[in-house]
This record gives structure tokens, C-alpha cells and sequence, in this order.
């Protein structure tokens, strides 16, 4: 399918990121851009307020690193889907999206959150953190991942959805600490998951 420019020569792309399924930001592209896109493997746009090309990053160094190109049914929108190197807006925010109805969370956020909460933990290594306790035993993030397991396991023959969504939970933040400890991420087993599609 051919992208379907629009008037001024603009395509909307809605840029997501990669891992986590997060919608970073919304800009446009014309035919130079993705051009470039394509060729560098990097996120090329067109600023409209400037008037100009525009390389995602290029003065800030929080490049997108353009893992796919999708076009909409009608050809008339891009989604790019993006490792990005650094937060994506001009503000220093990891999205363009960060002000509004915040709460409660989409259900989506949580995991991708837990993960670059964790990651800080394993990096400032707070004192008194039971994440940074789990993260320095892996023996024992292992023995919480199994114990946790079992809890949510009996739930669903014996309790409420709400107690089993809630061991549900700690058997994800288990096995997310547990990951951690590797450097892997619950987006590392995702990917495995695709794989095994068909």
C-alpha cells in the first residue's frame, strides 16, 4: 500500500515505543522523511512549526532507532515503532503524553512502569528496598517467584478474582525483580512469545 499523503505533502505518524507498547508522540512526515527513515533506520519527521526535515534526536541525542514502519487501512497514518534512546519529548519526559487524565493508569502501563522502577532500584540501590534485598539474593527472588506461584495457583481453585488478580500481581513483580538480576525484562520473554506464534 502506498502511503496517501495529504495536501501539504504530510503523513500523521503516531510513534510507539518498541518494547513497552507506549505512545511517545504524534508528528508528521512527508516523503523526504521517511525516506530517510528508511535508509538510516533512525526516526526522520518534518516540523512543521520550523518548516524543515527534522532527525529525531540529533541535537539532544535521544534518537529512535525505527524497528518498523505501519500504515492504517487507509494509508493515510504512519505508526512507527521505536527504541528510543532517550525520553522523546523536548521536555525531558519519556512521553509527549504526560499531561491530562493520568489516573488512574492504563492497565498497559503498569508493567512497562514496574520494570523502569526496578531498573532505578537496581542502579541507586536504596537502602532498606525489598527490591534491592531481592535483587542482591537471587536465591531467594527465586524462592518468592515459586512461593508466589503456588499462592496464585491455589487462589484460582479457592478464592476471589480479586485475591487471585492480586497474586497474579506478585507473582509479575516477582518474576520481573528475578529478570532484573539477569539485566532481562518481562519485553525479553514477549519477544520469545511472538516467536512461538503461528
Amino acid at each position: 500500500m502506498q502511503i496517501a499523503y495529504d495536501r501539504q505533502g504530510l503523513v500523521p505518524v503516531i510513534v510507539q515505543d518498541w518494547h513497552s507498547g507506549e505512545v511517545l508522540t504524534l508528528a508528521y512526515a512527508n516523503a523526504e522523511a521517511v525516506r530517510r527513515t528508511r535508509e538510516s533506520g533512525e526516526l526522520h519527521l518534518y516540523s512543521r512549526s520550523r518548516q524543515e526535515q527534522w532527525h529525531k534526536g540529533a541535537t539532544s541525542g535521544n534518537t529512535q532507532a525505527v524497528r518498523a514502519l505501519r500504515l492504517d487501512c487507509d494509508g493515510d497514518a504512519l505508526l512507527a515503532l521505536v527504541e528510543p534512546a532517550g525520553p522523546a519529548c523536548h521536555t525531558g519526559e519519556r512521553t509527549c503524553f504526560h499531561n491530562g487524565e493520568l489516573e488512574p493508569p492504563a492497565p498497559h502501563e503498569a508493567l512497562p512502569a514496574l520494570e523502569r522502577t526496578l531498573a532505578q532500584r537496581a542502579a541507586e540501590r536504596p537502602a532498606g528496598s525489598y527490591t534491592v534485598t531481592l535483587l542482591e539474593d537471587p536465591a531467594l527472588a527465586g524462592e518468592k517467584v515459586r512461593e508466589e506461584a503456588e499462592e496464585v495457583t491455589r487462589a484460582v481453585r479457592e478464592e476471589t478474582d480479586e485475591h487471585v488478580d492480586n497474586e497474579a500481581a506478585d507473582v509479575l513483580y516477582h518474576l520481573a525483580v528475578l529478570l532484573r538480576g539477569r539485566e532481562r525484562s518481562l519485553a525479553d520473554a514477549q519477544i520469545v512469545l511472538n516467536g512461538r506464534r503461528g
